[in-house]
C-alpha cells in the first residue's frame, strides 16, 4: 500500500507512517485529521472535510455526538470493563431492548466488539446448533478477516493466505446492473441464477450445509441490493437443505436504509442476526442474535466464544445511548428523508454526467457506479480515483470500491444526523468533482 503525501502535511509525520505503519490495505488518505464534530472532519492544517461515510460506515450519529460523549465520560468513570463471565445493568439493558426492536423468536444476544467476531460466533453458533460445517456466501460478500469470516468473504484479500477452513461456497451475486442470468427483457433473472448457484453448491457439498451467510445490502460488494422476492427464495432454499439463514447487518442494521432493519422489507426473519458498525456508531460494539431454541441447542454442545471484551458495560452503555437517540429521533424516518434528497440529487448528476452508470441502494447507503462508457458499463478503475481524489481536494471524503468487472462504485453513507444543507453541499462538491475529472481540470 503506497502512502499519498499531502503537500500541506508534515514530513516529519508521514515519514513516521511510513517507517513505523503496517500497511493493511488501499491507501492511507493524505491527510492528518485532528478533529470531527456531526458530519465533518478537521484537519492539522484546518481544512474541514465532508465525511460522506460516517468513518467506517459506522457513525451514524454523526461525530463526537453530544450524548454518546457524555455517556463515554460517565461510564468511563464507574464501570469500563469487566471480567468476561461478570454482568452490569448496561449489557442486560441493551440485550433486552435490542431484542425489542426484533421479530420472535429473535431474543438471545450476545455483545462483542466487531463486525468480523460477530459474524465469527455466529458461524460458530450455527455449526455447533446444526452439527454441520458448510457455509455459503456471496460471490462479492465481505465479513471480517478473522478466520471464518474471512473464509465466507469473497470481494477481497483471498489470495496468497494458504487454504481457509473447508466447506466455503461461494453464490453468485445478484447484481441488477450487470445481469448474468436475464429474462428476455435482459433485467436479472434472479430466480435461475438462484437455482443454478445452489445447483452448483449442491454438486459440491458433503451433506453438511450449515448456514447461508449473507448481506441484505452488499456494501463492499458495490452496493448491490437483491431484488424483492429474493431474500425469501433464498430462506427457503436454505430451508430445504436444513441450514440457517445469518443476515450481516453491519452497514444496513439499525435505520441507516429507512427501516430498523434491511430485512423488514422482505418480510423474512432470519435464524441468526448479526449487527456491528452502526450499533456502536462508530465505537467498538457489535452482536449476535437468535432464537432461544438455536442458543439452548449450541449451549447443551457447549458453545464456547468466551473473549476479552465479551460483554463489556462501557460500549454497552453507548449501545443504549444510540438506541436512545435513534428512537427519540425516529432516525428511520429521517434517512428515508434525506434518502429521497440524496437519490433525487444523485438522479440530477446522472443526467449531466454520461460517467455515471447506475444509482442503487435504500435510505443512507447508496451507490453510485462510474463507467468510461454508459453502452457497454465499461469501468475505469482510474476515473473512480481521479474523481475520488478531486472530492477530497474540494473537501469532501468519498469512498470508492474497485471490483474486477465492475465500475468504480462509490458507497456513500452520511450519517443519520445530516442536514438537508450538508448532503446539498456534498452533492455539489461531487458535480464539481466529475465536471473537473471530466473536463482534465482535476490537479
Amino acid at each position: 500500500m503506497a502512502t499519498a503525501h499531502s503537500d500541506s502535511s508534515d514530513p516529519a509525520f508521514w515519514s513516521d507512517v511510513d517507517r513505523h505503519l503496517v500497511r493493511y490495505g488501499g491507501t492511507f488518505t493524505p491527510e492528518i485529521i485532528s478533529s470531527a464534530e456531526g458530519s465533518f472532519l478537521r484537519t492539522e492544517d484546518g481544512r474541514r472535510i465532508l465525511d460522506f461515510t460516517s468513518g467506517q460506515m459506522s457513525a451514524i450519529l454523526g461525530h463526537s455526538h453530544p450524548e454518546v460523549v457524555e455517556t463515554v465520560r460517565r461510564q468511563v468513570g464507574t464501570l469500563d470493563h469487566l471480567f468476561s463471565g461478570m454482568l452490569s445493568r448496561p449489557v442486560v439493558d441493551l440485550a433486552r431492548r435490542l431484542a425489542n426492536t426484533l421479530p420472535d423468536p429473535l431474543q438471545k444476544v450476545q455483545l462483542l466488539t466487531t463486525g468480523a467476531e460477530s459474524n465469527e460466533a455466529a458461524l460458530r453458533l450455527a455449526k455447533l446448533a446444526t452439527g454441520k460445517h458448510e457455509i455459503v456466501s456471496f460471490a462479492r460478500s465481505w465479513h471480517g478477516m478473522t478466520q471464518g469470516a474471512a473464509g465466507a468473504t469473497y470481494s477481497a484479500g483471498r489470495k496468497g493466505y494458504g487454504p481457509t477452513a473447508p466447506g466455503n461456497f461461494a453464490l453468485p451475486s445478484p447484481n441488477t446492473y450487470r445481469p448474468d442470468f436475464t429474462t428476455p427483457d435482459g433485467t436479472l433473472d434472479w430466480r435461475r441464477q438462484l437455482d443454478f448457484g445452489f445447483d452448483l453448491i449442491d454438486a459440491q457439498s458433503t451433506g453438511s450445509l450449515a448456514a447461508c451467510l449473507v448481506e441484505p445490502i452488499l456494501s463492499s460488494g458495490g452496493v448491490l441490493e437483491p431484488p424483492p422476492g429474493y431474500f425469501a427464495a433464498l430462506q427457503e432454499k436454505c430451508r430445504e437443505r436444513d441450514m440457517l439463514l445469518i443476515l450481516d447487518e453491519a452497514q444496513t442494521g439499525l435505520c441507516r436504509t429507512g427501516t430498523w432493519y434491511a430485512f423488514e422489507r422482505d418480510g423474512i426473519v432470519p435464524d441468526i442476526l448479526t449487527l456491528s458498525k452502526t450499533l456502536g456508531a462508530g465505537l467498538p460494539l457489535a452482536a449476535v442474535i437468535t432464537s432461544a431454541e438455536i442458543e439452548e441447542r449450541a449451549h447443551e454442545r457447549g458453545y464456547l466464544f468466551f473473549t476479552t471484551h465479551v460483554s463489556d458495560p462501557l460500549v454497552a452503555a453507548v449501545g443504549n445511548t444510540v438506541l436512545d437517540v435513534l428512537e427519540r429521533d425516529d432516525l428511520a424516518a429521517r434517512a428515508t428523508k434525506l434518502g429521497d434528497q440524496l437519490r433525487t440529487g444523485l438522479d440530477r448528476l446522472a443526467s449531466e454526467h454520461e460517467v455515471v452508470g447506475d444509482i442503487r441502494g435504500r435510505g443512507l447507503l447508496v451507490g453510485l457506479e462510474l463507467v468510461a462508457d454508459r453502452s457497454t458499463k465499461q469501468g475505469s478503475d482510474e476515473l473512480g480515483a481521479a474523481v475520488t481524489r478531486r472530492c477530497l481536494e474540494l473537501g469532501l471524503h468519498m469512498n470508492i470500491v474497485q471490483l474486477p468487472g465492475m465500475g468504480g462504485v462509490f458507497r456513500i453513507a452520511p450519517p443519520l444526523t445530516a442536514t438537508e444543507d450538508e448532503l446539498a453541499l456534498g452533492l455539489e462538491i461531487l458535480d464539481q468533482a466529475l465536471t473537473d475529472v471530466t473536463k482534465g481540470k482535476s490537479t
